[in-house]
């Protein structure tokens, strides 16, 4: 395999702003009342965003900057410290409805804000680090050896397109 190279960084960079474009076509063609309308799972455009925000910190604190989880994302460390130990298991659980219930009543500009700077922030972090620093793992003691990288497509280009088709459906 030849070595990685900054072409691979750019093209990694081109996935996130793509998909992070397609999601920002979907938002501009909402109304203000289609912002704060329920879906069937009760949450709303302007509760998926603020969800995305969210997870773009906890790649940046915790995953990037590997701070503890339960200082990135503002909660106990007896809540958090099973999602910890095995990623993803509680975050359906536990994690996403907190941090649902912590976004619930903002204002919509004010999570559409958030969502853009959080997003710079990361833009500007990954154009900093190497793509050797995007390939080292995630964890030192992970037997899978699995890349930071695959932690930023998960929290970039795949939850952006999760939530895009679940807000589209609003427009359906």
């Amino acid at each position: 395999m030849p070595p990685l190279s900054n072409h691979h960084k750019t093209a990694l960079l081109k996935s996130i702003n793509r998909e992070w474009r397609a999601l920002w076509s979907v938002i501009e063609r909402l109304g203000p009342e289609q912002m704060t309308s329920l879906d069937s799972g009760g949450w709303s455009p302007r509760d998926n965003l603020a969800h995305l925000a969210e997870w773009i910190k906890v790649l940046l604190g915790y995953h990037i900057d590997r701070r503890p989880a339960h200082e990135v994302l503002g909660m106990p460390e007896e809540t958090v410290k099973d999602w910890e130990m095995a990623i993803g298991d509680n975050e359906e659980t536990i994690i996403n409805p907190a941090l649902f219930e912590r976004n619930k009543n903002r204002l919509t500009a004010e999570v559409l804000a958030e969502l853009k700077e959080t997003y710079a922030e990361l833009i500007a972090r990954l154009e900093g680090m190497s793509i050797e620093d995007l390939m080292k793992p995630r964890r030192a003691e992970d037997p899978q050896k699995r890349p930071l990288v695959l932690w930023i497509l998960g929290e970039t280009t795949e939850h952006f397109a999760e939530h895009r088709a679940t807000i589209e459906k609003l427009l359906k």
